[in-house]
């Protein structure tokens, strides 16, 4: 019996012993890594592309059109044109105060003005002195100016700053024209007198360069931003449309303006 007993003692032994042997070999038998899916590397590459993708920058349909060039001024009035423009760099600013100028020639610091200051500045371009000339007339037949300032003489600081005081003058001068609302009837070089909403009279400089659909001419003005070019021929009620410079007087009036 005893034989027996350590037998089946010297079994169990065994069988556990094997059994905590697998176990350790379980434990220590390396695993695979399980990477997901989407770390995977492809067995192989995908064919090249056989056409190159667009750039994803916003092209244009339509090529750009070059700019548009700034037509040629009449000869006459190339000086006062150009004049306008030249303005428009430097003139950036509205200022109605009053100045105290010289005389004659006196001017406003160039980068600010009103809208009679780009009609002054392009005259005095052109070979005319508005300060001088209305200053003169006003002076003859004052009492055929607007009143509405309450002054008794001329005032050659203000009096051509003020667009009643430059339509008088201009209709005194003959220079008046038709108010039209057909577009051609303004040629460049002419003055324009609008209405605003306000009720103030505001002037402005024909050009030779026409609106983006070619139907209105530009116009050169300081409505309260600077001197600048823009499209607003018909943009307020006209008041008054003048045309002081005419091809055969033209050249006259410089050879007058330098003596």
């Amino acid at each position: 019996m005893r034989l027996i007993s350590f037998l089946y003692d010297l079994l169990l032994i065994l069988l556990f012993a094997l059994l905590s042997y697998w176990v350790v070999q379980q434990l220590l038998r390396p695993r695979p890594l399980e990477l997901p899916p989407t770390t995977s590397i492809p067995a192989t590459l995908p064919d090249r592309p056989t056409q190159l993708e667009p750039f994803p920058f916003p092209w244009p349909i339509e090529p750009s059109l070059p700019p548009k060039l700034r037509p040629k001024s009449p000869e006459h009035i190339a000086k006062l044109i150009n004049s306008v423009y030249e303005q428009s760099k430097v003139t950036r600013s509205y200022d109605p105060a009053y100045v105290k100028l010289a005389y004659p020639n006196g001017d406003v610091d160039s980068s600010t003005g009103v809208c009679t200051d780009v009609v002054i500045r392009a005259f005095r371009a052109q070979g005319i002195d508005l300060q001088k000339k209305v200053h003169e007339d006003m002076r003859q037949a004052f009492k055929n100016y607007p009143k509405q300032w309450g002054l008794r003489s001329p005032d050659p600081n203000i009096d051509h700053r003020r667009v009643p005081n430059l339509k008088t003058y201009f209709d005194r001068q003959g220079k008046s024209l038709t108010i039209s609302d057909q577009p051609d009837d303004y040629q460049a070089g002419d003055l324009v007198v609008w209405e605003l909403p306000s009720g103030q009279e505001h002037i402005g400089v024909v050009l030779a360069e026409r609106s983006p659909d070619e139907l209105r001419p530009l116009i050169g003005h300081n409505v309260g931003a600077g001197t600048n070019v823009e499209d607003v021929l018909f943009a307020w009620p006209i008041r008054g449309h003048y045309r002081y410079f005419e091809p055969s007087l033209a050249n006259q009036a410089v050879k007058h303006s330098s003596h």
